[in-house]
């Protein structure tokens, strides 16, 4: 199984070359369209190859969505955990009431009543 994931990144690495020399050619990036730059009088752009372009993008993309999803199970976790502090809570409730219970007899029959 080790080797399969081996062979996998490999052929990924080898993939992810090809296509990054194949897309050399420098584009220009552009953060607004030319009217509303002019009209807003700021613009900023920069020449990138295009390879960085696109797998910037997927790297983009799998960073928004890791954060979406962190965000969408928040309150799974929260639930989780306050079910978390509910069950230590109970289980030293349990515990006091069965030192109570135990108060006055025989230490071995006491813990013979902890165990069961």
């Amino acid at each position: 199984m080790r080797y399969l994931r081996y062979a996998f990144l490999g052929t990924l690495g080898v993939v992810l070359i090809s296509v990054s020399l194949a897309n050399r050619a420098p584009v220009e990036l552009k953060l607004m369209p030319d009217d509303l730059a002019d009209l807003l009088g700021f613009n900023l752009s920069a020449s990138l190859p295009l390879f960085l372009v696109v797998l910037g993008g997927v790297v983009a993309g799998l960073v928004i969505g890791f954060v979406w999803e962190w965000l969408r199970e928040h309150k799974h976790r929260r639930e989780a955990g306050a079910k978390t502090r509910e069950v230590r809570q109970l289980e030293r409730e349990v515990n006091k009431l069965k030192k109570k219970q135990n108060e006055g007899r025989d230490e071995v029959l006491a813990l013979l009543d902890e165990a069961g």
